[in-house]
């Protein structure tokens, strides 16, 4: 269509930083469903980004930098935190403790299908394209499939929950387009991802305290302190440092699809370290969510066109 822009294509580079941000992540909502057994939502995601600030902190002073100072990047740290931590966060966990967790990553993977809405509407030079809202469609139906209808059997019910999960899912693609501040102010990924969970953990906190009384409640056991510590170090700390270095280097759309790959990395985790076995629709959930990325990608089906054409790959295509 005259006057779109085509969003960044990724490389080989790209397409591994995300599939291995979708093994950090695939964790989370296994993380969750141990946490939620013990302790409330907010004191959940509170810990979850204190623990994470903490550990960044300690890491960016181990390398000798510091966080910027400027009252603008802090500010914005602030909006991302809002958006990336504090809401979404807060929906998926109180989402989790009234649907399944095979429903709430399906409504989770609605995400990319809000950001191709967003960034074409409120960004220059990531513009929606047939390739890309096809595949997006079909990467989500590789989802549902993946994980089955059985997930879907409580579509309909806690109505409320399932809004809020969705909600989170918006609330993730506007922060992708939010990010990409802070690469026009020279922020790098690493402070930015330290700079967001410190300034969420500066909001949680209070709030946590003043809902839960977490005071009052009983001491978590080892069990859960384990999925504290998991989701906090590996699920949030260093899958943010990921997160922002694959918005800088390929845009919030191709950041988004790692929503697609979060099922597919938590089903092959479970197979290759917990025995769990492989069924016929995990095959087709996955060959679905392959075609679905290829489509975004373009190349692939790029080339199968210009051979079906015998259009030569350096010829110009007419207009």
């Amino acid at each position: 269509m005259s006057g779109l822009v085509t969003a960044k294509v990724m490389g080989a580079r790209e397409w591994s930083m995300l599939i291995a941000l979708s093994v950090l992540w695939g964790g989370s909502f296994f993380f969750v469903g141990i946490a939620v057994k013990a302790l409330p939502p907010l004191t959940i995601v509170a810990l979850r980004v204190t623990l994470a600030a903490a550990a960044l902190l300690v890491f960016i002073r181990f390398l000798g930098l510091s966080l910027p100072r400027r009252r603008e990047v802090w500010l914005a740290l602030f909006g991302m935190g809002l958006l990336n931590n504090l809401i979404p966060f807060s929906l998926i966990v109180w989402g989790q403790t009234h649907i399944a967790s095979g429903l709430a990553s399906i409504l989770n993977a609605t995400t990319p299908l809000f950001s191709v809405v967003v960034t074409h509407w409120l960004t220059d030079d990531e513009k929606m394209t047939a390739n890309r809202l096809a595949g997006v469609l079909i990467g989500f139906l590789g989802v549902a499939a993946m994980i089955g209808p059985a997930a879907l059997g409580g579509v309909g019910s806690n109505v409320l929950a399932q809004l809020a999960v969705l909600a989170a899912a918006l609330s993730y693609s506007l922060a992708g387009v939010f990010a990409r501040r802070f690469k026009r102010m020279g922020v790098a990924p690493l402070l930015t991802a330290t700079g967001q969970v410190s300034a969420s953990s500066l909001m949680l906190v209070p709030l946590a305290l003043v809902v839960d009384h977490p005071w009052t409640l009983s001491w978590p056991g080892l069990e859960v302190w384990g999925a504290l510590i998991g989701i906090a170090l590996i699920s949030t700390a260093l899958a943010y440092v990921l997160f922002f270095r694959i918005l800088e280097m390929a845009g919030v759309t191709n950041l988004m699809l790692v929503t697609f790959l979060i099922p597919v990395s938590a089903i092959l985790l479970g197979a290759a370290f917990l025995g769990e076995q492989l069924e016929p629709k995990h095959f087709l959930g996955m060959a679905l969510i392959a075609l679905g990325l290829a489509a975004i990608d373009g190349r692939l089906l790029g080339l199968l066109r210009r051979s079906l054409t015998g259009r030569n790959p350096g010829q110009q295509e007419c207009a």
